[in-house]
């Protein structure tokens, strides 16, 4: 395999988490957060002019930072701000606009962040107004059958022209929301009859809740916390939003992070952090604690012998620092605390459920690396057997493949690091010693990864040739070949699983296996991101990812916006509209270059293509799983947020009632055909399924029972596998 010098990301987008914060829809209320005195560090002023000078001359799209980009910057953070359009005034942007616009651009070279700070200003002061109005009216009884109606996604619709226009809006916004929490409440109280009535459903588990608040209280008290959340922003995460959105402006895998996100990235990518081995998450019956759900096994936490599962944090003392209380913060607050540097302390305050304050423990722990071993390549043997064609089961091998990870940062440094590739190779030869009939990839939610690591496992399977080019903003095309002499690692039957969630690197690997006649892919058109980011981290604060290549299949067709066409179409379960590359702003467009020379190792006629797809479909149209996933899709599309909804408590409760009905006549369905029992009600499914995610969520990833679900997606890959013998390409000569 030829060696590159540069490490290139193919991940999937990702949004600063201040961006994530500030795009709430419709219940953003935002604290009295002290930025009116945000006045910029020289660290932010030097980070601020290093990405306004990246974008101005290293994007891929050679779009100087001009006062016309900086006007649609300014536009982007508007909208970032204000997503729904409900807090803004026209007159606000229309100030907004007049003041920045033409200077925007300018401004950022210089390190000036003073307009998008002024811009968060206005932004904080009409959330506190909507905040206000929500607390006068959560004291006063709020009518829920009135003949009011409300357009939820009003994306695409005008700010408001008047604050009288925008308080009837919050007025109806806030009744929806009251109106979604008393319906939520009658539903949560119908399961925990069930708990009480039939205790054996909670498999043990304590699932009660008990929440006698109103929903006015409810609410008051979601609203007060999201206040008190974005109280605590601090000034680096409101510039992670102002440069994000900077970035976001020229494609939407340019992304710039702040310090903690910046740590995020780099788990994401090397499946290894720093910290104490905890997984948390909201408590259940109290979502202002954070509870402890598993340990690391060996772990430092595991190893105090002082935490347990279950216990709520309730207090952070970081790196010798006074402990600070955490009860109302988001999980991604107290991440930020929990994590440091290797060898560096923390100190948390914890209690277990139903106990006083006054029990708390101190427990302090000495960070360390940890190794996500179970979130990395697995692979295991299924067996299959097709009717009136196998006269004994098929073994089929599957290589789940999460991501294309790489600790790069150890490789440069010249320590030991996990990757995918080699993850991969054990896994293959691991498979190859079962004697596997076939082999099913499976991409499925795959977000990308290691350009390097896609290049080297193709190597596993494709004799030789070219693998992917990739093409710079300068026009120069590298092509990334496997020559190892037709050596192949596994050279079985084998089949590509994808769907809209996989992208980038996962499409690089998916179209060169459908390019070279390899094997089939089968499942959804995939995410379409065609574009390699390279990461940046010498920035004074926070690192970024930059869009400097866009990539292409050895074809010449780039996966950009199109993505994979799978040559088996399968159910979709996500919604095309909301999810994926062709959803996106700013999104690049599809191109072509030339073809790399390259010899296919076989080809699917049309033919074998058209009678495997009509195969599947007719199974598809018998299988239980398949037409269940298919039913919750028509059910899905009876709720449009573009259009009016009545806020009348009477006819919305009606329409939930419609959905659950239709939902668990599809369960219900699915379970007859599969030779269980079915449920006796709504309620009792609900119940059900809260105690068996509940128990699944404390198990160990390696230890959960696959889903049904899932698993057809797998036996009908193998199915279309087995089916599927690909004629040898003819030769150059024999073509003349």
């Amino acid at each position: 395999m030829k060696k590159q010098p540069a490490q290139w990301l193919l991940s999937a987008a990702s949004v600063g988490v201040a961006g994530l914060i500030l795009t709430q829809s419709y219940s953003t209320a935002v604290a009295d957060s002290n930025t009116a005195g945000f006045k910029a560090t020289p660290e932010q002023q030097v980070t601020t002019r290093q990405v306004a000078a990246l974008l101005d001359r290293s994007h891929y799209l050679n779009q100087p930072l001009d006062s016309a980009m900086g006007s649609e910057i300014l536009s982007m953070y508007i909208d970032s701000l204000d997503p729904n359009h409900t807090l803004f005034l026209q007159s606000d942007v229309d100030e907004f606009k007049k003041k920045y616009a033409d200077e925007f651009a300018a401004r950022l070279k210089r390190g000036d962040l003073s307009a998008g700070v002024a811009i968060f200003e206005r932004y904080r002061q009409r959330s506190n107004e909507y905040f206000t109005l929500s607390k006068q009216l959560l004291k006063t009884k709020i009518d829920l059958t009135s003949e009011d109606s409300i357009v939820l996604d009003r994306e695409k619709l005008s700010h408001f022209k008047t604050k009288k226009e925008q308080r009837d809006y919050w007025t109806r916004q806030l009744k929806f929301q009251l109106m979604s929490i008393t319906l939520g409440q009658e539903d949560e109280k119908a399961k925990e009859k069930v708990f009480l009535s039939n205790p054996d459903i909670t498999r043990g588990q304590d699932l009660l809740r008990n929440d006698e608040r109103t929903s006015s209280e409810i609410l008051l008290n979601r609203l007060s916390r999201q206040q008190e959340q974005l109280a605590r922003l601090k000034d680096d995460e409101i510039m992670e939003t102002i440069l994000n959105t900077a970035m976001l402006t020229y494609d939407p895998h340019s992304n710039y992070y702040a310090p903690i996100q910046a740590n995020e990235l780099q788990i994401q990518s090397s499946l290894q952090l720093e910290g104490i081995g905890v997984s948390i998450r909201p408590d259940r019956k109290n979502p202002d604690y954070t509870r402890i759900v598993t340990l690391v096994d060996g772990g430092p936490a595991a190893k105090s012998g002082q935490i347990k599962p279950n216990d709520l944090i309730i207090g952070i003392a970081k790196d010798g620092e006074n402990m600070v209380d955490v009860v109302g913060w988001s999980t991604r607050e107290i991440v930020g605390l929990i994590r440091g540097k290797r060898g560096t302390s923390v100190t948390i305050k914890v209690r277990q459920p139903n106990t006083p304050d006054t029990s708390a423990r101190n427990v302090t722990v000495v960070r360390d690396i940890i190794q996500q071993e179970e979130s990395g390549v697995k692979q295991r043997v299924v067996e299959v057997q097709r009717p009136n064609i196998d006269k004994t089961p098929k073994r089929i091998g599957v290589l789940e493949i999460p991501s294309f990870y790489l600790n790069y940062r150890a490789r440069r440094n010249g320590e030991e690091y996990r990757s995918v590739s080699d993850d991969t190779e054990k896994a293959l030869k691991a498979l190859n010693k079962e004697n596997i009939d076939g082999l099913v990839v499976d991409l499925r939610n795959n977000p990308g990864g290691s350009l390097d690591e896609v290049a080297k496992m193709l190597g596993f399977f494709i004799k030789s040739g070219p693998l992917v080019q990739i093409r710079d903003n300068r026009g120069n095309i590298q092509v990334y070949r496997d020559d190892d002499g037709g050596e192949q690692l596994y050279d079985g039957k084998v089949v590509v699983l994808t769907n809209l969630a996989s992208a980038s690197a996962s499409e690089i690997f998916a179209a060169a296996i459908q390019d070279y006649g390899r094997g089939l892919v089968v499942g959804s058109t995939t995410t379409g991101k065609g574009s390699a980011q390279i990461q940046l981290d010498s920035l004074a604060l926070g690192t970024a990812t930059l869009t400097q290549r866009k990539f292409y299949r050895v074809t010449g067709g780039s996966t950009q916006n199109k993505g994979v066409v799978p040559d088996i179409e399968l159910v979709n379960i996500y919604d095309d509209a909301t999810f994926g590359e062709r959803a996106q702003k700013k999104a690049l467009p599809w191109d072509t270059i030339k073809t790399a020379p390259y010899k296919p190792e076989g080809k699917f006629s049309a033919n074998t293509l058209a009678t495997l797809n009509q195969q599947s479909k007719i199974r598809q149209q018998k299988n239980p799983h398949f037409v269940y996933l298919s039913t919750l899709n028509d059910i899905r599309n009876m709720e449009d947020e573009k259009k009016p909804i009545p806020l009348d408590i009477n006819s919305r409760r009606a329409k939930m009632q419609l959905i659950e009905k239709r939902s668990l006549e599809a369960e219900n369905k699915r379970l007859i055909a599969t030779g269980e029992r079915p449920y006796a009600n709504w309620n009792t499914y609900q119940a059900a399924m809260d105690a068996k995610f509940e128990e699944r969520s404390q198990m160990k990833e390696s230890e959960r029972p696959e889903l049904p679900e899932d698993e057809a997606f797998i036996k009908e890959a193998a199915y279309i596998m087995l089916s599927a013998d690909p004629k040898v390409q003819a030769s150059p000569e024999e073509k003349l």
